[in-house]
């Protein structure tokens, strides 16, 4: 969720409907898009599971908890779940109808499951990318040749890719947090022509009077221009250009996240890998050989983009070591 606890109060125009406040106050602060959706229907739920009727106003603490508890116990949700539904209801009382509820609220806890995480071999990462052709392998390349997570790789800019020192810039990550991260050399000569045909396209939809690509509104005010250079053209561009659902303009979005997870699943398949597969399978496969590689801990916190390095450690639990060759410490004590 975005840190906006610096921003000054904002106060939603009470003449418009509470779901168009809600999307004024988001949109005021900056959320995301995505965030945006998952926390009016967040909100919708939590109205309907009162009827659809009951203004939140008229809610309090208690039927939060009564909600978020019929989420976990009926409803079966994880921890993280839980918690993104309370972090929207906190939200809409908090910025939306200015009731502060949060310290009140305490809920039956969804139980948080502690789980490995799911790794490939080195041999099955190559198998499951040799499976794969196009686009969607030159995307699950970069998932596991640079740590990245899925919509970073879906968001990536052209202005991201910096050739000339090998590395990857990823802006507002997880947390909205920007970090550098590799850019492996295997990948320059596919990645260029990927860039290459990205210019092409983009001077295409200039010269037929659109070009145009969404960026931060901030941004947007600042330098009015910028949303038709090339720099800012994501490097994975959807075939279509579609109407951008905020400012209604017709622009070229990225492709489907929806695409890359089909493909590596299909490959999965194909390679006979006998395990749980997802895009997030090929980040965690490069952390943990990152690991095995020697690369050290803390780097690899900054190339994850990990606040805290206690993230990171879970793949020391699940990566492959080599004991043979260590000395027992009483081989030390009595020598031959």
């Amino acid at each position: 969720m975005e840190n906006i606890t610096n921003k000054p109060k904002f106060r939603p125009n009470q003449n418009l409907k509470l779901m168009d406040q809600v999307r004024e106050v988001l949109r005021y602060h900056h959320y995301s898009y995505r965030t945006e959706q998952t926390y009016c229907q967040w909100i919708l739920r939590y109205i309907h599971y009162f009827g659809g009727k009951t203004h939140p106003k008229l809610l309090g603490a208690k039927d939060i908890e009564k909600f978020l508890s019929y989420l976990a116990t009926e409803g079966k949700v994880t921890a993280s779940t839980q918690r993104q539904a309370l972090n929207a209801l906190v939200f809409l009382y908090k910025h939306v109808l200015d009731i502060q509820l949060e310290d009140e609220i305490t809920p039956a806890r969804s139980k948080r499951v502690a789980s490995p995480p799911t790794v490939l071999t080195k041999i099955e990462a190559q198998k499951l990318l040799a499976a794969m052709e196009g686009k969607t392998a030159l995307m699950a390349k970069l998932l596991y040749g640079g740590g990245l997570r899925l919509m970073e790789c879906i968001r990536l800019r052209v202005q991201d890719i910096d050739f000339g020192q090998n590395l990857i810039f990823i802006r507002g990550g997880k947390g909205g947090k920007d970090r550098t991260t590799i850019l492996p050399k295997n990948l320059r000569d596919e990645l260029q022509r990927q860039v290459e045909a990205v210019k092409t396209l983009h001077h295409k939809d200039l010269e037929e009077g659109f070009g145009e690509v969404y960026i931060p509104e901030a941004l947007a005010r600042k330098y009015p221009r910028a949303g038709k250079e090339t720099s800012w053209q994501y490097v994975f561009p959807a075939k279509e250009r579609s109407r951008d659902p905020r400012s209604g303009k017709e622009m070229r979005h990225h492709v489907l996240e929806s695409n890359l997870q089909k493909a590596v699943k299909q490959a999965a398949q194909q390679a006979g890998i006998n395990k749980r597969v997802g895009c997030h399978t090929l980040r965690h496969s490069f952390a943990t050989h990152m690991l095995e590689g020697g690369v050290n801990i803390r780097v690899l916190q900054e190339l994850l983009g990990h606040a805290d390095v206690k993230t990171t450690e879970i793949y020391t639990h699940v990566m492959s070591r080599d004991i043979r060759n260590l000395q027992s410490p009483l081989d030390m004590l009595i020598k031959k």
